[in-house]
């Protein structure tokens, strides 16, 4: 029972940081495709909610989180009075930084990768070790069921020997006597 209850809280912490897991690499990938995609020159600020998705992750880590707060601030920092005057500088200058903000959410996509097939892994081996000591203890049982009734069955066949011992002593003992 205890062993059990023990694997019922295991498989439910699985699933839950399972689900953690999926949901970050899901929105991992999203945001890389847009970010791929918006590798050009345009106005960004809207265009971008699948990056600022990212920060309600609780898997995401502070400095990822601060890196992509910093690149949501400059690509929506072009000057009001400029207009639509921007040159080409301007353009490589986001085009890097774009570059760099998609390989560092490439390498947390690789790490959480890792970690899920890390944790699917984990629960393999803590269901088999489960099954393994449910399918030992199921043993132990019947084995011990059937050491009882081949126990009860001797102590039946002694007590009848010795019921019979004893007659035969009476017998003995009665025809002696009269003897």
């Amino acid at each position: 029972k205890a062993a059990t209850k023990v694997r019922t809280m295991e498989k439910n912490d699985y699933d839950a940081m399972h689900k953690d897991y999926s949901e970050s690499v899901d929105a991992l990938q999203r945001a890389i495709a847009v970010l791929k995609k918006q590798a050009y020159d345009r106005k960004q600020a809207s265009s971008l909610a699948q990056v600022s998705a990212l920060k309600s992750l609780t898997l995401i880590p502070p400095e990822a989180k601060k890196a992509l707060d910093l690149f949501l601030m400059q690509s929506g920092d072009e000057p009001a009075d400029e207009g639509l005057a921007v040159s080409a500088p301007e353009a490589n200058a986001y085009e890097f930084q774009s570059h760099g903000v998609i390989e560092m959410l490439e390498k947390l996509l690789d790490k959480f990768v890792d970690e899920r097939t890390a944790l699917e892994k984990e629960e393999m081996n803590s269901k088999h070790a489960y099954d393994m000591l449910m399918q030992d203890l199921t043993a132990q049982t019947e084995q011990a069921k059937a050491d009882r009734t081949e126990k009860a069955e001797t102590k039946a066949k002694k007590l009848q020997s010795k019921a019979d011992a004893e007659g035969d002593l009476q017998d003995t003992t009665t025809t002696r006597d009269a003897d």
